[in-house]
């Protein structure tokens, strides 16, 4: 009789590749397509509250399930590009609405819905080289935040103060580790490094990214003179650090002239954020992450006309 003892059974090996393209599909939040990192994402948003933490698993199983069922492509799917849109969106939903059956009913229908417009999306930005990003989960989320309000429109917040805003040592300390944990609306300090260990563990390129994304929009919101607590609390930053992942880690060869031109990006969604806040939440909206999305577009697009090395258009599609 064949011994069996080092074998694995197909079933246990489905079980493991599906938990693989589930850990991807929360990691590609940040544009990575590592398991380990997903794992680590996973961990952070358990840390910052077990709601937080099942609802992001609930909305990407509901997204990557829903594209495997409309035939999306397998290869996209085995990446976790059909998950991310469904974690950030599941996560938005239980952050302002709050965890019941059915804002869980909602976070499933959600995930299904990003899965069809991040078909969409990609088909269509496809055909000019751009990334969908994420598109998908801003207007499934923004919509919801709009049609179903949960309380009165609250007044915009400032846009700029008067001088240089100035932060104590533990600010600073906050809103550096919140910049990366905003991503995940996640607003405890050490969840924040949590995610940053997880950047870490995928790609040193895209931590150190990621870390320089968030000391630049310190230093654009603090110059802006935008609200201490809001930039302590990494509400102008998480855009910036997305910016930087995906320009200098992702879709451009990392060269000095990249590198810099990440750091204009990263600075320019700052003053975008502030924007989209301040014209969104008067009507119960929100930016999202929008200003990345834009932003990102914009410095793609801009470079087959910029020569310089390491700005190729054909690096980005």
């Amino acid at each position: 009789m064949p011994a069996t003892g080092g074998l694995v059974r197909p079933g246990r090996r489905a079980a493991a590749d599906a938990g693989r393209i589930q850990l991807r599909g929360i990691a590609q939040v940040a544009l990575s397509a590592s398991p380990w990192t997903g794992l680590l994402f996973t961990v952070a948003l358990f840390a910052d509250g077990w709601r937080i933490g099942l609802y992001g698993l609930l909305g990407a199983a509901a997204s990557t399930m829903a594209a495997s069922v409309l035939g999306a492509d397998r290869n996209g799917l085995a990446k976790g590009l059909e998950g991310y849109c469904g974690c950030l969106t599941g996560i938005s939903i239980v952050v302002r609405f709050g965890a019941s059956w059915r804002t869980a009913l909602v976070a499933v229908l959600a995930g299904a819905v990003c899965a069809v417009l991040g078909a969409a999306a990609g088909r269509l930005l496809g055909r000019i080289g751009l990334p969908a990003l994420t598109a998908p989960f801003c207007l499934v989320a923004g919509v919801l935040a709009i049609a179903l309000p949960t309380a009165p429109a609250a007044a915009a917040p400032p846009i700029a103060g008067d001088g240089v805003t100035r932060l104590s040592a533990a600010e600073l300390g906050h809103a550096f580790c919140d910049n990366v944990g905003q991503v995940f609306f996640l607003d405890r300090w050490y969840a924040g490094l949590i995610l940053l260990l997880g950047l870490l563990v995928a790609s040193r390129v895209a931590a150190a990214a990621a870390a320089c994304g968030s000391v630049v929009a310190i230093a654009a919101a603090c110059a802006m003179g935008l609200p201490a607590d809001r930039i302590s609390a990494g509400l102008y930053g998480y855009n910036a650090v997305l910016v930087a992942i995906a320009l200098a880690a992702t879709f451009l060869t990392l060269t000095p002239w990249t590198a810099g031109y990440a750091v204009l990006a990263a600075l320019a969604s700052v003053p975008f954020t502030a924007a989209w806040q301040a014209f969104a939440q008067p009507s119960g909206g929100s930016p999202f992450t929008w200003p990345f999305v834009v932003t990102t577009w914009l410095f793609l697009a801009a470079a087959p006309a910029l020569d310089r090395p390491g700005l190729s258009f054909e690096k980005a599609k």
